[in-house]
């Protein structure tokens, strides 16, 4: 037969009174103390500053140097008006080396990534149809 065993009240208010007690020293004042000397000011060599998230192009840009991509390059129409289904097909087409393309700028640039150098293929057929700028090592 199983035999309960009682432990007295006393006993049990101290062991309560104790977790309690440690609990509530457990977690530290969020406020300083005012005998406490105070933290020295951030120098600027101390601080880093927070760098804003990217977004548009500097986020597509972004992405495509995580690549490790040799070569970037960015086309855009020469009127500037956003590429079609056309362009996109004439880039894959003429440029079948890169590897990686984002649209970007509200579908007015496009970013291709690559490990070929476009200037020893059709980058100067490309140049005839769009602005290429060269965002290597940028």
């Amino acid at each position: 037969m199983f035999m309960m065993r009682t432990i007295p009240r006393e006993r049990l208010l101290a062991t309560t009174l104790i977790l309690v007690a440690a609990s509530l020293t457990a977690c530290g004042s969020r406020e300083p103390a005012t005998n406490a000397p105070s933290p020295a000011p951030d120098t600027p060599a101390q601080s880093t500053p927070l760098s804003s998230p990217l977004t548009g192009f500097a986020k597509d840009l972004a992405y495509i140097k995580n690549g490790r991509f040799s070569y970037i390059w960015v086309f855009s129409r020469k009127d500037g008006k956003p590429l079609d289904k056309e362009d996109s097909t004439f880039l894959r087409t003429k440029a079948p080396q890169v590897v990686d393309w984002v649209i970007t700028d509200e579908g007015k640039k496009v970013i291709a990534g690559t490990n070929f150098n476009l200037e020893e293929g059709n980058l100067a057929l490309l140049k005839k149809r769009f602005n290429a700028e060269d965002y290597t090592g940028k």
